[in-house]
């Protein structure tokens, strides 16, 4: 018989200021929840014309972005570009060094773009791999239904309900499913044993481990049990939608400086010096400033 996780803490993300312009709901790397290994951040965002992200390193990171609404322009130092529309992810290790933009495309309507972007660590024996990317689009992404259709899963990464994600999207194992569910729909969904897990709410109200919970809250679960049960209790008057969040925790030491994190301070001190001397990593950097970051 399968034991449900517990929650050990349930709390709202608070919207501020962030880059240059953007609006975002930090969680995960906050007083609230730091490094629950092996998540660092994440960052439910909102970028409208005129804002963004602008050139910007990283070292020693993958960085998973899903947008959930409108689309996300793409540059880097190598040469690298594209964007990312509704419903689309993009997996990035930053490793030894990238530097790169994130601007919100142009928007018809004129609406904000929308998004969740994840910074998940790196095993130390990985920190200095070269730079890659996995863009992944909608239409790659399997979906599970469960609970006579009221449930619906999106399986980005991992599995729900026998039905496996695309592989080999980040090097540190990590599942996320997006799930919507209709008022009075239930679900169990089963987790790797010992991993690390959580749920952001993005819309709605579920129950989680009995707990009603509104929108734009992160709920940890504990790392004993099985998996999560949900129920939307049937008065709800809307879908609850929520991304399931589970990962491998690495046994290593974080520390961090702003988008360097590595394992030691002398790394910390290393990855800044080669930034700001173009070295080790980050050689394609004298000189280069992007296209879409000039839009600032």
């Amino acid at each position: 018989m399968s034991v449900a996780r517990t929650i050990v803490k349930a709390f709202k993300a608070i919207e501020k200021a962030e880059g240059a312009g953007a609006r975002v709901r930090r969680s995960v790397g906050t007083h609230q929840l730091q490094h629950f290994s092996p998540f660092l951040m994440l960052d439910h965002f909102t970028i409208g014309e005129g804002a963004g992200f602008p050139d910007h390193p990283h070292r020693g990171q993958e960085t998973i972005t899903y947008l959930l609404e409108g689309s996300v322009d793409h540059e880097d130092f190598a040469g690298n570009a594209g964007t990312i529309h509704a419903g689309d992810l993009q997996f990035m290790t930053a490793g030894r060094g990238i530097i790169h933009a994130e601007m919100p495309g142009k928007s018809v309507d004129g609406k904000p773009n929308v998004g969740l972007q994840l910074w998940v660590d790196l095993p130390k024996h990985l920190k200095f791999c070269e730079p890659r990317y996995r863009d992944l689009r909608a239409s790659e992404i399997p979906v599970a239904k469960t609970d006579g259709d009221k449930v619906e899963i999106k399986v980005i990464s991992g599995n729900s309900h026998g039905v496996d994600s695309v592989r080999d999207l980040a090097y540190t194992p990590v599942w996320i499913l997006d799930v919507t569910m209709k008022p009075g729909a239930k679900l169990a969904q089963p987790l790797p044993k010992g991993w690390n897990a959580f749920v952001y709410t993005l819309k709605g109200s579920a129950s989680f481990a009995g707990k009603r919970v509104e929108a734009f809250h992160n709920v940890v679960f504990a790392q004993e049990g099985d998996g999560i049960d949900v129920a939307v209790d049937e008065a709800e008057k809307e879908d609850a939608r929520f991304v399931i969040v589970a990962g491998q925790p690495l046994d290593q030491p974080v520390v961090q400086y702003g988008p360097f994190v590595l394992n030691t301070n002398e790394q910390v001190y290393q990855a800044m010096l080669d930034f700001q001397s173009n070295s080790n990593g980050f050689e394609r950097a004298k000189g280069w400033k992007s296209v879409i970051g000039k839009r600032m």
